[in-house]
């Protein structure tokens, strides 16, 4: 005796539950994901683009820029001299083991902030603003200058905060990511230093260089991978902002949350691949000018950002290019 048909109303839930399922089982993988096409900040994709979350590591992006923009106006230059202190020996976490005392260039500790992931060339680093709390006001200033409605920065290098609190740490989400990404690889040099996959580090400072392996596995995997950025702390979870060229096509993603490092890399190369077949033919990404204006570095009001929800609209913050001196 054959069975009796389903109703329509059965056949319709059971669609129902197992879109919801499929849906749920891909969240799992991560916390937020965006794609965009880099040469028009166009969104290609987005999944909980607005959920806010620890950065980790990726909070180093903004540290880069900050930097860049200090090079830009003229206060500082690739080949200055920083000297480690001893509380840039005391950072914790991935680092190239700088000892107090020691001296090197700005060029060779941005290696070390993009390659290894240093903590330490980080901290050092806040030294061209004057200090940690300066160059964090920069990070900030910077974020609202681009319009990273849900970012705050509290830190140069994405460690958790000593209270261990998520509210109190750096929090951003992966459409901010996304947009601070678009800014570095339009108007900065930065996929020169984020594309190379080992490198020594201290070499002519050092009797022993360290090498440095990029934790960005995707390089020399993805076709046309050549940046950005990985982070990860209990907290934040496995992130990744990516990017890639093909051709004179350009895609940037951006993935925050995910359970694990496998889970992440494989889900940022599906949204690379899918990216690129949603990039318009007439899409064209020509590279940073060769030429880039300085910006200011005058910090502005921070407003707070609650984690694992979008930030209300904080204000337009307007910026004057400083005069030449």
């Amino acid at each position: 005796m054959s069975a009796a048909p389903r109703s329509a109303p059965t056949l319709r839930f059971i669609a129902l539950l197992a879109s919801l399922l499929f849906a749920v089982a891909l969240r799992a993988d991560y916390k937020g994901a965006i794609v965009l096409d880099a040469a028009t900040g166009a969104v290609l994709h987005e999944e909980n683009a607005d959920t806010v979350s620890p950065p980790a590591s990726v909070t180093k992006l903004m540290t880069f820029l900050v930097v860049h923009d200090a090079i830009a106006a003229g206060q500082v230059r690739l080949d200055s001299p920083i000297t480690a202190t001893a509380a840039d020996q005391a950072m914790g976490g991935t680092q190239v083991n700088l000892a107090a005392g020691e001296t090197f260039r700005v060029e060779e500790l941005l290696f070390a902030l993009m390659i290894e992931s240093a903590n330490d060339a980080a901290h050092a680093l806040t030294q061209i603003a004057g200090g940690r709390e300066a160059f964090v006001a920069r990070m900030n200033a910077r974020a609202q200058a681009l319009g990273m409605k849900n970012t705050v920065f509290r830190s140069p290098h994405g460690l958790p905060p000593d209270s261990r609190k998520i509210a109190d740490g750096d929090l951003t989400s992966p459409r901010d990511l996304a947009i601070l990404a678009r800014e570095l690889v339009t108007k900065t040099d930065i996929l020169r230093f984020t594309s190379v996959r080992v490198r020594p580090f201290g070499a002519g400072v050092r009797p022993e260089p360290l090498p440095m392996r990029n934790h960005n596995k995707l390089l020399g995997v993805v076709d046309g991978c050549d940046g950005l950025k990985t982070g990860y702390t209990r907290s934040a979870g496995f992130c990744l902002v990516a990017t890639a060229q093909r051709g004179a096509k350009r895609v940037i993603v951006a993935v925050m949350g995910s359970p694990d490092a496998k889970t992440r890399d494989a889900h940022v190369k599906r949204l690379i691949e899918n990216g690129f077949t949603k990039v318009p033919e007439t899409s064209v990404f020509s590279g940073p000018p060769t030429a880039v204006a300085p910006v200011s570095t005058e910090p502005a009001t921070l407003q707070p950002v609650a984690p694992g929800t979008p930030a209300a609209d904080t204000p337009t913050v307007q910026f004057k290019l400083p005069g030449k001196k």
